[in-house]
């Protein structure tokens, strides 16, 4: 044991169904409408009521799984508290229909919740100029360019139920009391600023969201809000930092795919991944190279339809660090895209 990542259950629950993973803790399925097609979300019993940790994204259909649940396993008692891993809107989408419509409290780190409510207060019918030059910055395939701009723009608002002003703050170091233990609160970044984190201090139970999943790597992001992140650096940090908490038995319960042990082997390889697709991109720019010209070197697989967003903001990340280290240099093409190309 530890030497491998282990999976205890072979399948996940079905929509609206359940599994108990351990004394009170129940792991159920949201859907989601995109090719990652699943969010796991957990509730913790506290006795006389529950805690909710994620809530899938806004729609009807979600809602009305929440509803069986609540009708369901979590046996009518009400739903207390909701905590929310980090900002995307699988997690953070129905956290305003609990606190609105079941008087939750909601708890998020405070850059989660800043980032949550005022992407859903920002609603724009068309594109913003910053993001458009944004994407040409990023050398984006001008068809694809072309399909984005005869397309209203995605609203964080379309997933994500109205927030309500009010949440309770938590941040690097807090200890919680959920489901009948202490949990100690670590921070992550990368994939999302403020990422929370939670390790039981009574059991062997991880509560990870996004910052810590069994086997995809999450996505590491830049976009026109900062063009000139470095979510790459904040990831390694964060994994080197978590990675001196994990223990073999640690029963890891993330966002997405299946809870698993072996937390040390996956922290490794989190760190190696991103290692060994920074070397590989380095080596590749031997010419000048746009970030949408990058995709092979760094995913090693053909990037199809709707995967070419994310790749384009994970290759922009990984290019801006490779900037920040000083180990490429970078220049700016007539058509307004930054091509790269490795030093010496």
């Amino acid at each position: 044991m530890g030497k491998t990542i282990h999976y205890p259950w072979a399948e996940p629950p079905a929509p609206g169904d359940w599994v108990e993973v351990a004394e009170g803790v129940l792991w159920i399925r949201m859907p989601l409408p995109m090719a990652l097609d699943h969010v796991n979300v957990y509730a913790l019993d506290d006795g006389d009521g529950w805690t909710v940790i994620d809530t899938g994204v806004s729609s009807k259909k979600s809602r009305a799984i929440w509803e069986a649940v609540m009708a369901g396993p979590l046996a009518g008692k009400p739903v207390n508290r909701v905590v929310v891993t980090h900002h995307h809107p699988d997690h953070v989408g129905n956290a305003g229909w609990f606190q609105s419509e079941h008087g939750a409290d909601l708890m998020m780190t405070r850059t989660a919740w800043l980032f949550a409510r005022m992407l859903t207060l920002d609603v724009q019918e068309n594109w913003p100029q910053e993001t458009l030059n944004y994407y040409r910055s990023a050398g984006m395939d001008k068809e694809v360019l072309a399909e984005r701009m005869a397309e209203r723009p995605f609203n964080f608002a379309d997933m994500v139920y109205p927030m309500p002003l009010g949440f309770t703050r938590v941040k690097q170091g807090d200890v919680v009391r959920m489901g009948g233990r202490d949990w100690d609160v670590h921070i992550g970044n990368g994939h999302a600023p403020e990422h929370a984190t939670f390790w039981s201090r009574d059991d062997n139970l991880v509560l990870t969201g996004d910052q810590i999943l069994s086997s995809i790597s999450s996505n590491l992001g830049v976009y026109a809000t900062e063009p000139m992140a470095d979510p790459v650096a904040d990831w390694l940090e964060s994994c080197e930092r978590l990675q001196q908490f994990a223990r073999p038995d640690h029963l890891v319960l993330g966002g997405h795919k299946l809870p698993f042990t072996g937390l040390p082997v996956r922290m490794r390889q989190l760190i190696e991944n991103h290692h060994g697709a920074l070397d590989r991109l380095l080596n590749d720019l031997d010419q000048p190279k746009t970030a949408a010209d990058c995709f092979a070197p760094l995913f090693k697989r053909p990037i199809k339809g709707g995967e070419y967003g994310l790749a384009l903001v994970e290759a922009v990340a990984h290019l801006n660090h490779l900037y920040h280290i000083d180990a490429v240099t970078r220049t700016r093409r007539a058509d307004g895209a930054w091509e790269y190309q490795r030093k010496g």
